[in-house]
């Protein structure tokens, strides 16, 4: 047998036995997909079924609970709440403490009692009436006297006897379902005591125990676990017998066909019908037709890599041809000891959009250029390459930078039937002056360092970016670089240059890297930046073309 055909069966029969082991687990799977989903519901019901029964009960016991504590706080009159606590109207003071004892026994209530608080800052009250009931829920709550002060409890009560005093609110409710202090689950509703000008005087607080909320959910919640449970053995029972007969039998044929057909690559007999699922038949007709598929698919695999393989040399041909047309050979002019010049340009894709050029118009005047394409890739490589001849070209003819964009704008705008526009920076350098006249295309500000100084941004109007519009005119702006004097030139892919969570590099972060190495020389700043960009990034892919351009007036000229 050839070595190649036993690789194969021995490749076969892995698959095989790793189909195997999914069809053994298909069932488990299934079910307890299905046993998860009914816990998961049966936990969700509880959950909302708990909320809802709790709403309803808060509702209820706090409505009927305002009702009974505006009904005792009736029992209370609130003009001689001041001749209480001073000892005087003892004999309608007696009347009205029997009444509420009698009230907080027949109601089945822990407590009744009525204060008065400082309205200062309301934190804290004196004891009026304070009946006790401690048969209700087992409770151990002692009796205040007459005249007891208390600090008021925390700044829920505090901000309810706010409400009540200012008579913002007709009354107040507060639940504690879950204490920590001993107490049992309770409610405490606060309603206000009038005198007869219709002013609060004092606050009657009725507590009334909720013992019913937790003996009404257990009860559910069982049920609900219950139910749950039976209709789990019930649908593991029901889906273990389905997946049985309609899907595990059938798959077990189409498994065991395929075994046979990896082992003989022979067609064998159709295998009819397997039943009543649509997957199943395609899978059984998948099988006959697989072989033919997939050497089909590796003739289109091998030809998909030679052309992938023929588009990767082509990029990588036309990469070249672009790094060639950008000036590249450092030291640029190495006659000249009045000024040095260094530039890059990092693409984001294998060819990019970006181009910078310099060149000496005569001896005294520097043509500096940089410039953005919109888009990447191979198209704006093309319109790279000829808007970079068009301003060449043109600025070698002469004129200042605003003639040579209007120029180069309308020529573009009449040959640009793929609407694509470019930002582009033009600058002449008057050499011997260090006058540096520039026009700007909707391109990022260049940064200038003067001597002994820092790098900051030049901020002029930017005219319209070159291809966007016919008859667009441009503006000459102008500016002064001495000697140890520094100019730098750059496309928007520096500052917002991205790391893995999306920050960009900003203004802020090349002006402080372009100042950490503002001392070096052009290619010195241009290499510390680059390694600023680096460090910022990470591993991050790169989001946009990268080009800078550093240009240094050197003092020692001679």
């Amino acid at each position: 047998m050839p070595a190649d055909t036993s690789e194969n069966h021995r490749k076969n029969g892995g698959r095989m036995k790793k189909f195997q082991a999914i069809r053994a687990n298909m069932s488990m799977n299934v079910i307890g997909g299905l046993v998860a989903f009914l816990l998961l519901f049966g936990a969700l019901v509880c959950i909302i079924g708990n909320y809802c029964i709790v709403s309803a009960f808060k509702n209820e016991y706090a409505t009927v609970t305002y009702h009974m504590a505006d009904a005792a706080a009736l029992l209370v009159n609130g003009d001689h709440i001041g001749q209480y606590l001073a000892g005087e109207e003892q004999e309608e003071y007696a009347v009205s403490k029997r009444r509420l004892d009698t009230m907080c026994q027949k109601l089945n209530v822990s407590l009744i009692y009525v204060i008065q608080v400082d309205r200062s800052d309301y934190g804290r009250f004196v004891s009026i009436f304070n009946p006790v009931n401690n048969t209700v829920d087992d409770s151990r709550y002692t009796e205040w006297e007459l005249g007891y002060e208390r600090n008021t409890t925390n700044d829920e009560y505090r901000e309810k006897y706010r409400s009540i005093y200012e008579q913002k609110a007709a009354y107040g409710t507060v639940f504690r379902l879950h204490t920590t202090d001993g107490q049992h689950p309770h409610i405490t509703t606060l309603v206000p005591v009038k005198n007869a000008a219709g002013e609060v005087t004092a606050i009657l607080c009725m507590q009334r125990p909720v013992r019913e909320l937790t003996d009404a959910i257990t009860p559910y919640i069982r049920a609900i676990l219950f139910g749950v449970f039976i209709m789990v053995l019930l649908v593991s029972a029901l889906a273990a017998s389905f997946l049985k007969r309609s899907i595990i039998a059938p798959v077990e044929t189409v498994s065991a066909e395929a075994a046979r057909f990896a082992r003989e690559h022979a067609k064998g007999e159709p295998m009819g019908e397997l039943g009543q699922y649509d997957v199943i038949l395609d899978l059984a007709g998948s099988i006959d037709s697989m072989e033919t598929d997939m050497v089909n698919y590796m003739e289109d695999l091998t030809a998909a890599t030679a052309e992938k393989e023929r588009i990767s040399a082509e990029l990588s041909i036309a990469a070249m041809i672009q790094q060639d047309a950008l000036p590249g050979v450092f030291p640029a002019f190495p006659e000249r000891r009045d000024f040095d010049i260094y530039a890059s340009m990092d693409p984001a894709k294998e060819v990019g959009g970006d181009f910078y050029n310099f060149f000496l118009i005569d001896d005294d005047h520097l043509a500096l250029i940089m410039a953005d394409v919109s888009g990447k890739g191979i198209p704006a490589a093309l319109f790279m390459e000829a808007t970079s001849i068009l301003l060449s070209s043109r600025t070698q003819m002469g004129g200042t930078p605003a003639e040579i964009l209007r120029f180069v704008n309308d020529n573009i705008c009449q040959h640009n039937r793929a609407d694509m526009f470019v930002t582009v920076w033009l600058g002449i350098l008057e050499l011997s002056t260090g006058r540096l006249v520039f026009a700007n295309a909707g391109h990022e500000y260049p940064a200038v360092c003067r001597k002994n100084g820092g790098f900051e941004l030049v901020k002029d109007k930017p005219g319209f970016v070159l291809g966007g519009m016919e008859g667009m005119q441009y503006k000459n702006h102008e500016l002064r670089l001495a000697r140890g004097g520094k100019l730098f030139l750059y496309t928007d892919g520096l500052p917002e240059a991205r790391d893995h969570e999306g920050h960009m590099f900003s203004f802020d972060g090349m002006l402080s890297a372009l100042n950490e190495h503002r001392a070096e020389s052009p290619e010195g700043i241009l290499e510390g930046v680059r390694a600023c960009v680096n460090a910022f990034v990470g591993d991050a892919p790169q989001f946009d073309d990268l080009t800078m351009l550093c240009l240094e007036l050197r003092e020692d000229a001679h």
